[in-house]
């Protein structure tokens, strides 16, 4: 299990690689999700079509997992759950339009997150991780 949750052959310069790309797409994702968790089941509306359920899952995918990028914590299960929401997200985008900004205007965004979170989930956190603290063993130089 701690290898599902941990793994890095990366050096130190790789792991302050991805601590920066935790940091800036953690703290991106902990502000775009808070107004959606101040009102889980319905931040879309009901015009959009989303069901209650989804909207909620996708408002727990970004706010708590910018917090457990930010953290570097059970980074591979925030990064699946992110991965899904931004999937979901550019589909949406482009098939709707962006209820934010306009007609199909911010699925470049969705797409961006999609590519940080499967960098994350397939590379892992790096070595200054909660999940190398918590899962990780001895990591090369």
């Amino acid at each position: 299990m701690k290898r599902l949750l941990y793994y890095s052959q990366l050096d130190t310069k790789g792991s302050v690689a991805l601590l920066f790309l935790r940091l800036v797409a953690g703290t991106a994702f902990l502000f775009h999700g808070w107004s959606k968790i101040q009102a889980p089941f319905d931040w879309l509306g009901a015009e959009s079509g989303m069901p209650a359920l989804f909207q909620c899952l996708a408002a727990v995918s970004e706010f708590g997992g910018g917090i457990a990028w930010l953290l570097g914590l059970l980074t591979p299960i925030a990064s699946v759950g992110m991965a899904g929401t931004m999937t979901v997200a550019a589909y949406f985008h482009l098939s709707h339009g962006d209820p934010f900004v306009g007609r199909g205007a911010s699925y470049e965004a969705a797409l961006g997150y999609l590519a940080v979170s499967f960098v994350l989930l397939l590379v892992g956190p790096g070595k200054f991780s909660m999940d190398a603290i918590f899962f990780g063993s001895k990591v090369k130089d």
